[in-house]
């Protein structure tokens, strides 16, 4: 009878200490292997991404290296202000924004497009061949993309200018013109990325219940009609979180792309904010002024992610989070 007690005590006891312990510690030890798989993840993300915005502090200072971020002068919102008052703000952010809309109103239907249509095909052997085919280019650097378009649109024996010549035609300086400065930009992204961004819509194919396309089949619906009733239903979850995603990154279009592809004859369609902050930063050492760009860049896209992933939200989406 007293052992039959003290096990009651002890029982009692630790269901009280259990109790007392949180949840998420209990989780903690629980899952304690799974943690541990995030934690490069999670380092990456605390030094890389976290640790350095200590740095946009200066975006509010005259900084100086030699001075150091503790000794440098405090100037306040003052390069804030220059930005908004330069006559170039407004070229960066046309600029900006109409190769951004390129990219949302072009680029970003094609995978979805590729991605269903890949999906039709039965043929196991060709479908594998044209994913390896468009997947490629993913894996070539910019410097690669860039290079090779500049052997097929260059005036001085380009492939293409050669072609329309031959066809009574006559030479088009692609690489240097601002007229064709945004079709080059749109179809290299198109010929690079294309193919890696159907992998995400094709994964979310492969889940949707084959039970939906034998219903609809007996419905009489064709393949048609059971790509736009079943399978963009399934997978719009998917193209809203992306979306979601794509508009966080409005500004963000990225350095080395159109780096390359600047020049002093496109530079009013081509500069646009990444290339600026490297111009003002590292070559003319204005640093506290390309930190307020790259604030700035930041502060908006949180702006977009947070609006319209509460548009999506009211819309019935999940959104991002």
């Amino acid at each position: 009878m007293k052992d039959a007690n003290v096990t009651v005590m002890e029982l009692n006891r630790t269901i009280e200490r259990k109790k007392r312990t949180p949840q998420s510690l209990i989780n903690l030890k629980k899952y304690k292997l799974l943690y541990l798989m995030i934690l490069p993840g999670l380092l990456y993300f605390v030094v890389f991404k976290y640790l350095p915005m200590g740095g946009l502090i200066i975006a509010f200072q005259d900084y100086q290296p030699y001075k150091g971020i503790t000794g440098s002068p405090w100037v306040g919102f003052k390069h804030f202000i220059r930005l908004f008052t330069e006559p170039t703000f407004f070229m960066l952010l046309r600029n900006t924004l109409v190769l951004f809309a390129m990219n949302i109103f072009i680029f970003f239907p094609l995978p979805i497009v590729v991605a269903l249509m890949l999906n039709e095909v039965r043929h196991k052997f060709f479908k594998s061949a044209i994913q390896t085919i468009i997947y490629i280019p993913h894996f070539l650097s910019w410097v690669i993309i860039v290079s090779i378009s500049y052997v097929f649109m260059t005036v001085d024996g380009g492939v293409l200018n050669e072609l329309i010549v031959s066809l009574g035609g006559k030479k088009i300086s692609f690489l240097t013109s601002p007229e064709w400065l945004r079709t080059v930009y749109i179809g290299q992204i198109i010929w690079k990325e294309l193919g890696w961004s159907t992998i995400i819509y094709l994964a979310a194919i492969t889940v949707v219940d084959t039970q939906l396309y034998e219903a609809a089949q007996m419905d009489g619906a064709g393949r048609l009609r059971k790509t736009w009733h079943v399978t963009l239903p399934a997978i719009r979850p998917v193209i809203i979180t992306l979306l979601i995603l794509k508009i966080g990154h409005t500004l963000d279009l990225g350095f080395e792309h159109m780096y390359l592809l600047l020049n002093s004859l496109n530079r009013d369609v081509a500069e646009i904010f990444d290339t600026y902050i490297y111009t003002a930063g590292l070559r003319n050492g204005q640093l506290s002024f390309s930190t307020t760009v790259g604030l700035f860049k930041g502060v908006v896209g949180l702006i977009l992610v947070i609006l319209s992933n509460k548009f999506a939200k009211k819309i019935g989406e999940d959104g991002v989070y």
